[in-house]
């Protein structure tokens, strides 16, 4: 399979503000590897490499910062790509914080919470998608840093995640203000 840039002559946006004509842009395809890999990342938590698990994770993590770098840089921002690419951060990381509760190495009610903010979220945001604000950007990171410190058994790793819930809480009462918000309108 050969990946290519799209031609900005094909990607211009429209009134709509997106990519107009083209359905999986490279930062589309960066988004789909990246779901494509969880699995992967979660096998090899469960079978204790923590090391391998800790990596690949993390360049999942960071591949979330290229395919939006991408979208940008060429002109490549779509509404699929406005959809996939916050449902694979979701993925990511939930599906680690479940298996990490799984081996024991986090805390089953702090990731209770951080499952049922993205749950309540996702389901009141319905179809509307919203920027990540500069928040929210904070809570991913505190989410992977939490991950990364949980799988090596960091002291205060614990801390990590409950800082990483106060994140959730937080950006996730700010999503329902503002749907909110957009509602009385």
């Amino acid at each position: 399979m050969k990946v290519s840039f799209v031609p900005l002559k094909t990607c211009q946006k429209s009134r709509s503000d997106r990519c107009s004509g083209v359905l999986l842009t490279l930062a589309n395809k960066i988004t789909l590897g990246r779901l494509a890999l969880i699995p992967l990342c979660v096998v090899l938590l469960l079978a204790g490499l923590y090391g391998l698990a800790a990596t690949l994770f993390l360049l999942l993590s960071l591949s979330d910062y290229l395919d939006g770098y991408v979208a940008r840089k060429y002109n490549q921002v779509s509404d699929l790509g406005k959809k996939l690419d916050p449902l694979a951060d979701k993925i990511l990381v939930l599906s680690m914080l479940i298996g990490l509760t799984g081996l024991g190495k986090a805390d089953p009610a702090a990731v209770m919470l951080i499952c049922a903010r993205e749950f309540l979220v996702a389901s009141f945001r319905g179809s509307r998608t919203f920027p990540a604000s500069p928040l929210a950007k904070w809570k991913t990171v505190a989410q992977i840093v939490a991950i990364l410190l949980l799988l090596f058994n960091f002291p205060f790793a614990w801390l990590a995640l409950w800082f990483a819930v106060l994140f959730s809480l937080v950006t996730g009462g700010a999503y329902l203000w503002q749907i909110k918000i957009l509602d009385q309108r």
